[in-house]
């Protein structure tokens, strides 16, 4: 998800037009800022990742999503 507001150890975070409120408290303050990426498991952001890694895992999703369909062009 990507980082769009942050507040204390609370973040408000975005990925695939859902937007969730997301705990940063294992990170140090400062280390995270709006525009950052985020892997999120049950509410907590647990790791930083670099935007093609963030934009490989949404890719990933898409073609799971459609294959889940059926669809053959995902």
């Amino acid at each position: 998800m990507q980082i769009t507001e942050i507040d204390g150890d609370l973040a408000s975070c975005h990925s695939g037009g859902i937007t969730r409120t997301v705990n940063l408290f294992i990170f140090e303050r400062g280390v995270l800022k709006p525009g950052d990426y985020v892997l999120v498991h049950v509410g907590y952001a647990i790791q930083k990742i670099d935007p093609e890694a963030a934009q490989l895992a949404w890719e990933t999703e898409r073609e799971m999503q459609g294959a889940i369909r059926g669809d053959p062009n995902a």
